[in-house]
């Protein structure tokens, strides 16, 4: 497939960046990953601290697709049928009527995901995984494209629940969007004098369009010596000295269809090792357990992805 094709839709890819950008001042690079991740069609876990941006993120990229928003606020009283919908009882029918829950969209807020129970979180697991939801024994697929974007606060974990290995791995990248540069601020403070630009926000892209970019993506060629780069460092994270678990099969697929998007969203139709490394950290770090030691030595995932990346050859 040639370049052209590939980058057919590099303007709507821009016009969505831009779009953002206008949300979510100063923080260019958050949104470029974001963007891969709605071309790879995986879902985001952000975790940052409080008042960054991280729900009107998700919001200003539900309104740029036009698509079906639904904001789940997790409570450790929250439920899983609360999430997936359940069968109401109809008295004057006799009969039972599905009501769905507000999994039933296109872009699914989960926010502060870790207050809610771990039987309430594996809600998601399923939908994360298959684009389905099975409810009272019947399997009920998910409207495409489904996108969950998950926060969390990494400062206060007083009645949190943890998210578990199983669940974190269906994530496909992590990310935080950090604080705004002094300038970026006060920038903010103008652009929010009289409103807030979530509240004018118009659709730049269709989710027919972004199917459609979904589709091209995982036809971008990714040449054997970038797959074997990807798997060297995959071997690494399951062999290093400070990891008591590494990166799944499932891990290696996620890293490669990021570099797919990532490539794609650069107008690319080949994947470049400088791919791989962009986005490294963000998809395999959250899914790494650190062994007590280097736990308490002070060593971060980050920090154990970014060395492998360094000491891993690169394909020429």
């Amino acid at each position: 497939m040639s370049v052209n094709t590939m980058s057919g839709y590099r303007t709507e890819i821009k016009a969505l960046e831009e779009n953002l950008g206008r949300v979510i001042l100063g923080k260019s690079e958050a949104i470029d990953v974001l963007v891969v991740a709605l071309v790879a069609g995986g879902s985001v876990l952000m975790e940052d601290m409080p008042g960054v941006g991280k729900t009107t993120l998700a919001k200003a990229l539900a309104q740029s697709i036009d698509a079906k928003f639904s904001r789940i606020q997790f409570t450790p009283d929250l439920l899983p049928a609360d999430i997936l919908g359940s069968s109401i009882y109809n008295p004057v029918s006799g009969s039972f009527t599905f009501h769905p829950g507000p999994i039933f969209c296109n872009v699914l807020l989960a926010d502060e995901i870790n207050r809610a129970s771990p039987r309430t979180q594996s809600a998601l697991l399923e939908a994360m995984g298959e684009m389905q939801a099975t409810i009272e024994g019947m399997r009920r697929p998910l409207e495409a494209p489904f996108m969950v974007l998950a926060t969390e606060n990494p400062v206060e974990y007083h009645g949190t629940y943890p998210l578990p290995e199983a669940q974190l791995d269906r994530f496909l990248i992590q990310f935080d969007i950090g604080y705004p540069e002094p300038d970026t601020e006060i920038s903010i403070f103008h652009s929010q004098r009289e409103s807030h630009p979530l509240d004018t926000l118009e659709p730049v892209v269709s989710t027919e369009t972004v199917l459609n970019m979904q589709r091209e993506a995982r036809n971008v060629r990714i040449d054997d010596d970038v797959s074997r780069y990807i798997v060297d460092i995959i071997g690494q994270t399951r062999r290093a000295s400070d990891l008591k678990l590494g990166v799944s099969p499932r891990g290696s697929l996620m890293l490669f269809r990021a570099s797919q998007a990532a490539a794609y969203c650069a107008g690319r139709d080949y994947v470049l090792p400088d791919d791989v490394q962009r986005l490294a950290t963000q998809v395999l770090a959250h899914r790494l357990v650190l062994t007590p030691k280097a736990r308490y030595a002070g060593v971060t995932k980050n920090q154990v992805i970014e060395q492998i990346v360094n000491e891993t050859r690169v394909p020429t």
